[in-house]
């Protein structure tokens, strides 16, 4: 096990070396300017929530197919991933999460659009799309179209799946002392309830449960800054002057704490909103939507929630209220920082750690399976479905550093060839965008 460990961590740290980190972030920054800062138009795409397109092609709603990608991002990395990425690279590891966010809002709509642009309609009059048919159907890249459902088929089980169950699990048996096994037999009984319904039964529950979870959280958060609000200045100036040293996390040579601190940063941004890796879109290309910008705009505003807000909030209340520097482990440093709760605390953190979990496992079994029919067709896909519910039970009771560095990998090599097709057709994505958007047409019907 100590070797396997070992491995894992060093292909974590070749993977999310220096290149990688460029090409995301560079991605991110390319587009924005590309696109004229779309991030101006978040407030659009907040409209666009309430409109509903049910003549439009598509199998659920825009709503439906946003609380979907959010259940999937607003999950443990929202919370233990921003512990995860503190406890390491310390509180600069904050500043990074949220430019990650908030650049690569730029990113998720791009890949959006091309999602929707490039889907098709299968055989049994469903909808689907992502990145692997947009490098197989605009670039004709059909190697590395192959290559990304397989790393995205692996993500699945690493970034929404074991993950989640594994903090969950050693949350619980930290807190009420519930055995692992206990948890992860739980967990995988009632996700085995939703996701065999298929994609409707799925966006049907995240509808309900997301912004319920969602609003609970953000409560909470302010409430804990309210609290420790005087302290909240020198807070924000630790984590912005952290950001370009790295000093408080780990001291030594600026240079290579300031990559850890990066590299942590950045990494657990894109374990959070998901811009870059390609799993959101597959989602977004089964919604109902008269032309791609929309969705897209809808799918972006999931980054700004994800991490410009919600991640942003963990970051400070784990940095005021100083537990980032107690030496826990990643799921309990997060639970330290909501005793400050007096009372409530750990059953507020329980709560939304175990609902951030369950919707994550219901909506990554989705991209999981997409990119599974997209390799094999549906032939297998109700195994794929017991397959999940398995691992689901098989993530509560394995190592943790085992499953992080796991996941790490998987979401670093999923997001390559989906970086390389973002930069290889940005054209068309700003094609779109000026005819829709910036030209005022965004009622007309489009393909």
């Amino acid at each position: 096990m100590t070797t396997l460990e070992t491995l894992l961590s060093n292909l974590a740290g070749l993977v999310w070396g220096l290149p990688l980190l460029i090409l995301l972030f560079g991605t991110h920054l390319y587009l924005t300017f590309r696109l004229r800062f779309i991030q101006k138009y978040i407030g659009t795409a907040i409209r666009l929530y309430f409109v509903k397109e049910k003549k439009s092609s598509g199998d659920i709603s825009q709503f439906g197919a946003l609380t979907t990608a959010l259940a999937a991002t607003i999950g443990t990395g929202n919370i233990v991933g921003v512990a995860t990425a503190i406890a390491i690279g310390g509180p600069g590891a904050v500043l990074w999460i949220w430019l990650t966010g908030l650049f690569g809002i730029a990113t998720k709509y791009g890949e959006a659009l091309l999602s929707i642009k490039y889907r098709i309609r299968t055989a049994d009059g469903t909808m689907a799309g992502g990145p692997m048919y947009v490098l197989d159907r605009a670039l004709n890249f059909k190697f590395w179209a192959g290559l990304f459902a397989v790393f995205t088929a692996l993500a699945a089980f690493g970034i929404g799946c074991t993950v989640q169950s594994n903090s969950i699990a050693i949350l619980m048996l930290d807190t009420f002392n519930i055995a692992r096994w206990q948890t992860g037999g739980v967990l995988a009984l009632v996700t085995a309830l939703v996701i065999l319904g298929g994609v409707k039964s799925i966006a049907r529950v995240c509808k309900a449960l997301v912004p319920f979870m969602a609003l609970f959280y953000i409560g909470s958060c302010l409430v804990l800054l309210g609290l420790g609000f005087a302290t909240i200045p020198a807070t924000i100036v630790l984590i912005v002057k952290d950001a370009f040293t790295g000093q408080a996390a780990l001291g030594g040579f600026m240079g290579a704490s300031m990559l850890v601190t990066m590299r942590y940063g950045i990494a657990r941004g894109l374990f959070s909103n998901e811009s870059g890796m390609g799993s959101a879109p597959i989602i977004a290309a089964a919604a109902q939507t008269k032309n791609p910008v929309r969705q897209a705009l809808v799918s972006a505003s999931g980054t700004f929630w994800d991490t410009v807000v919600v991640c942003a909030l963990t970051g400070l209340v784990l940095v005021n209220t100083g537990v980032w520097n107690s030496g826990l482990s990643a799921p309990l440093l997060a639970r330290e920082a909501f005793q400050f709760l007096p009372g409530i605390g750990v059953n507020v953190f329980s709560l939304a750690v175990l609902t951030f979990v369950f919707s994550t496992l219901i909506s990554w079994s989705y991209y999981g399976e997409k990119a599974l029919e997209y390799l094999v067709g549906k032939r297998i896909i109700f195994s794929y479905r017991i397959l999940w519910c398995v691992m689901v039970f098989v993530g509560a009771v394995f190592s943790m550093k085992i499953v992080w560095d796991a996941a790490d990998i998987a979401n670093g090599l999923m997001a390559i060839p989906n970086l390389i097709s973002l930069l290889l057709l940005s054209g068309i994505i700003v094609k779109e965008t000026k005819h829709y958007l910036w030209e005022k047409r965004l009622d007309e019907e489009g393909t």
